[in-house]
Order: structure tokens, then sequence, then C-alpha cells
């Protein structure tokens, strides 16, 4: 009977996870709407913003989960709003690098401001200390999912 409910602990724990990463999801795409700027858009600024100019499609797409086809959709429609600029790699023909905009970087000190109050917003009446706490217990959770996955990968060669 402990063990069922130790189970469903653990369950309930990553439904939690989850379903708190989607709430703040919605209210950082809400947020940023007004902006014309859909999740997959913002998070490419955001991830190239914070990455640096002149980084290769490939890299960027690894760095944000994605499968290089979902991101060549994104980085086209970031394009067409004048937000990002892709140029070909001198070195590798083959290989496109990823540039923002004088447009692209004025929107992401926009985004910024938004990210940053929405932030402050949902987390201010959380003490800093808990905080550290919680942050520390992700950095393990997702320390035990990547070695996890590693060891499945491993298996499979």
């Amino acid at each position: 009977m402990a063990n069922k409910q130790k189970h469903l602990h653990e369950y309930a724990l990553a439904e939690h996870l989850g379903r708190c990463q989607r709430l703040w999801r919605m209210v950082a795409d809400a947020e940023l709407a007004p902006l014309g700027l859909t999740h997959p858009r913002w998070t490419a600024l955001w991830k190239l913003h914070r990455m640096g100019d002149g980084v290769g499609q490939k890299l960027l797409a690894e760095s944000l989960e994605i499968e290089l086809p979902s991101l060549m959709r994104t980085l086209g429609q970031l394009e067409e709003q004048g937000l990002v600029a892709r140029v070909s790699c001198a070195q590798d023909k083959r290989a496109r690098l990823v540039y923002l905009t004088e447009t692209g970087t004025q929107l992401i000190a926009q985004l910024e401001s938004r990210i940053f109050n929405l932030r402050a917003q949902l987390l201010q009446d959380i003490p800093h200390e808990q905080l550290q706490i919680f942050e520390d217990v992700l950095d393990k959770i997702t320390a035990a999912a990547l070695c996890k996955l590693n060891q499945l990968k491993e298996l499979e060669e």
C-alpha cells in the first residue's frame, strides 16, 4: 500500500510540474501576443539573444530542443517579420547562421521587459530561499533525466 501511495505521489509531482510549466507558458504567450509573437517565435528570439548572433540553425534547434524543420519554419516567419536574418556560413556554404536584425534587437528589449515583469509577478509571494531550493531540486531532476536519456541512448547503440 505504501509503495502504491509513493507511486501516486511521484505521478502527482510530475503532473504538477507539467501543469505549472503549461500555465506559465500560457501566461507568457498571452503577455507576448501583443508583440506579434507566438510561443515558437518568442522562444527562438529569446534563445538567439541569449546565445549571441551568428548561431548556426542546427545548434539553435538543439538548444531549443526542437527539430530543425520546425525551427526553419519559425525562422522563416521571423524573417518575414524582419526580426532575424539568415546568412550563409563562410566556412560551410550549406550552413546558415542566424542574426537578430535591428528591429529584432529592439523587440528583444520589449520582450525582456515583459518577461522579467511577468516572472516577478508570478514569483512575488515566494521567498528567495524557497526559490533557490526549488531551482536546486529542478536542477537535480533535470540532471537525472538527462542521465537516464543518455543511458537509454547507449542501449540503442
